[in-house]
């Protein structure tokens, strides 16, 4: 049975309300979308929703105790809290270097954490 849903578009600033026609993961009816991008965004939001994830990770010998990471790209929506788990037994060592890799291909996703910033010794 069809159900009428609200999603709110993240694919650029402008973060249209789009108000979408689906019955399971199919999209039938769209309106709101300000652009082609909505219509994707909404598409993979039924079927296979994904984000970036930022955090920190510990450093030792570092200027700084912690070091801003993100995934190289998005990741499964359902897999952001397995892999934020995974990064609070991550500690590198210092001199960090900016997109240095911290976990290649994190729970088998394909994405790797980089850093964010370089931070240096103490």
């Amino acid at each position: 049975m069809p159900e009428k849903r609200t999603f709110v578009c993240i694919t650029c600033p402008v973060g249209c309300e789009i108000e979408a026609l689906v019955e399971g993961d199919e999209l039938l009816e769209i309106e709101g979308n300000s652009c082609r991008r909505g219509i994707d965004f909404v598409k993979e939001e039924l079927t296979d929703p994904k984000r970036m994830l930022a955090s920190t990770v510990q450093v030792r010998g570092g200027k700084l105790p912690l070091v801003p990471v993100r995934s190289s790209a998005p990741l499964p929506k359902p897999l952001l809290l397995d892999v934020a788990e995974r990064l609070r037994d991550v500690v590198i060592e210092a001199p960090v270097e900016m997109h240095q890799v911290v976990i290649h291909d994190v729970l088998g996703t394909g994405v790797d954490i980089i850093t964010a910033r370089p931070l240096s010794e103490a």
